[in-house]
């Protein structure tokens, strides 16, 4: 089975179940400022697992993006990437465990026609503070599963998130293992064993844990399920590794024929460029493009890590546009966006591998610089080296050794653990209780940017259209379309508009609408591509009255009950984000008030 026949598969499951399709959200998170990517599937969907309503209903399937970027460096073994697919479905407070185990088993085995003799599974083995999960166990059990392919694993294996310390909504989880093995498969499940490879996880969201460390059973109890697309194509198919799948194998034809190199003896290499490129492909697909802050700063260092590859199989430069062509061709299926943005993500890339072939001669002119005056390369220089330049730790070390000296590699990783940690604290690795930051400071700046939003719209027209946003519990920083720094004037306008509508104390409501009704209703649609994929319903919130609407704009929430709960609005900072598109950082509450204050 195909990568798209088993997306279409699942999809059509799901459905004849009673799931509603929801499209793929944006790899870039809508006001999210814990991770710089959608890291899983449930990511999106954080306020209707906390009880938000979905206008899709309370059962919904997926295919989703997602990237994590905390492994990079990892990639180009047989089991990491970078971007990757996961097929979802959920049960926002509708079925629990009995309707989604049983499911899950009928796709597996009588959908994908996979003999329960390859299959193993995982449950909660329970602690002192929540029971073992016989309610799962006795779900397979029931299905005909032997009870010695069952395991009973601790909350580092079977919880999610992994070791439930966080506060907020948690709970056990149910795993799925595909035996890979060329032999029969074990009778007895060994978790231990590398043969068996995960394929599904089934996650219960049945407990709120307090600050106090207590578990409390949720009044909406929710499903989430994920299934990685690429590892579950290769399992389908046999083979060893993801990049055997026609995910990669084209890729890695492009490779070879722009190299003139062949994969046997340079799998690492062509993995990483494959991984590398086909990451930034989707990620500039959905607005980050290569530089030095967060989302481009991350395409940046996995393109320039594929040219140091290509350099290693002796290209100098012009390999990425083929490889990138390829990548698109793979995806183009799922994703046929990419197709029309095709030129645009090509010249991107592109430009970032004509500077880096720059930067990487200047970073070897800089090495030779450092080695004659010490006669070695210091750690803090290899780190210098990495962290200007872009140099991988290994491409110093060659040349070092070609010198017959040695890098200090302890000073190296201290340098290098400095950077990671401060990276990932930046980057916000897991989100809070594995949830995403919805507190009522941030909700009170998500509602602050529909007023702000509507506000530039009346100052400096029409053409004002949301290109991003990103909230903290401390300030909303908000980007636009527009092509000149605004002035002054316009600055204190927008001010005066928002602080106006702030005083007057709009209720905050929302209705569920077609995305036609939306646009009718005057509605701004901030992702329109993303909403016009939708049969069903959006969420439509106004700010206002049927008498006086100030704002309507298609969003998920959260949002205040009403503006006045704002108390102030003022603008911290205009400036460039990046050609045509303008950024704006503000505060609310007494943070706008003192700064309102200190300018008299």
């Amino acid at each position: 089975m195909t990568a798209n026949e088993l997306r279409k598969h699942y999809i059509e499951f799901f459905v004849s179940n009673g799931h509603v399709e929801i499209p793929s959200a944006s790899l870039i998170p809508e006001n999210d400022p814990s991770v710089l990517f959608t890291t899983a599937g449930m990511h999106p969907l954080v306020p209707y697992l906390k009880g938000e309503k979905h206008p899709q209903g309370n059962r919904l399937v997926d295919y989703q993006k997602c990237v994590r970027t905390g492994d990079i460096d990892e990639v180009g073994d047989e089991t990491h990437l970078t971007f990757f697919e996961m097929l979802g479905n959920w049960s926002l407070g509708d079925y629990f465990k009995e309707e989604s185990i049983q499911w899950s088993y009928e796709f597996l085995t009588k959908e994908l026609n996979i003999d329960l003799s390859k299959l193993a599974f995982s449950v909660f083995s329970g602690d002192d503070d929540v029971a073992r999960d016989e309610e799962s166990a006795n779900v397979w059990l029931k299905l005909g599963v032997p009870e010695d392919r069952i395991a009973y694993l601790n909350k580092e294996d079977n919880w999610w998130p992994a070791g439930g310390k966080n506060p907020g909504p948690q709970g056990p989880d149910t795993e799925i293992f595909y035996w890979t093995g060329s032999d029969s498969a074990p009778d007895i499940f060994d978790p231990e064993n590398s043969l068996w490879v995960e394929i599904w996880n089934n996650v219960f969201m049945q407990y709120d844990r307090t600050s106090e460390g207590e578990y409390v059973e949720l009044s909406q109890q929710n499903v989430d399920t994920g299934m990685g697309l690429e590892r579950t194509t290769a399992v389908l198919q046999g083979k060893a590794n993801v990049y055997e799948t026609e995910l990669f194998v084209p890729i890695i034809k492009a490779i070879e024929d722009i190299a003139n190199a062949t994969y046997s003896g340079n799998e690492r290499a062509m993995r990483i460029i494959a991984d590398h490129i086909r990451s930034s492909i989707m990620m500039i697909n959905d607005g980050a493009k290569p530089s030095n802050k967060d989302q481009g700063y991350i395409v940046r260092r996995l393109v320039r890590r594929a040219v140091r590859q290509f350099l290693n199989l002796g290209l100098e430069s012009g390999g990425v546009e083929t490889v990138a062509v390829a990548a698109i061709a793979t995806l183009s299926n799922a994703y046929p966006e990419l197709e029309d943005k095709r030129a645009e993500i090509v010249a991107e890339l592109t430009k970032e591998e004509a500077k880096f072939s720059k930067t990487l001669k200047k970073g070897l002119g800089e090495f030779e610089k450092m080695y004659k005056t010490a006669g070695h390369v210091s750690g803090e220089e290899a780190f210098i080296l990495y962290s200007t330049y872009g140099f991988p730790l290994e491409l110093t070390e060659e040349l070092v050794r070609e010198k017959g000296a040695d890098v200090d590699l302890d000073i190296f990783q201290l340098e290098f653990k400095k950077h990671q940690d401060l990276s990932r604290a930046g980057a916000g690795q897991k989100f809070a209780g594995g949830l995403a930051d919805h507190s009522d400071e941030s909700t009170r700046l998500h509602t602050a940017t529909h007023l702000l939003h509507k506000a530039l719209k009346l100052v400096l027209g029409d053409h004002v259209e949301q290109k991003g946003s990103n909230i903290t519990s401390e300030r909303l920083r908000f980007d636009f379309s527009h092509d000149t720094k605004m002035t002054v004037e316009q600055k204190a306008e927008v001010e005066s508009i928002v602080n106006t509508a702030i005083a007057k104390k709009y209720t905050m409501s929302f209705q569920d609408m077609t995305v036609d009704e939306a646009k009718e209703a005057g509605a701004i649609g901030l992702f329109e591509d993303k909403y016009a994929q939708m049969d069903g319903k959006v969420k439509v919130y106004t700010a206002g009255s049927d008498s006086e609407v100030f704002s309507r704009e298609i969003c998920g929430g959260p949002h205040v009950d009403n503006t006045g709960e704002l108390v102030s609005f003022a603008i911290v900072k205009e400036e460039a984000s990046s050609a045509g598109v303008r950024r704006i950082k503000a505060v609310v509450g007494e943070s706008a008030q003192k700064t309102l204050g200190a300018r008299g």
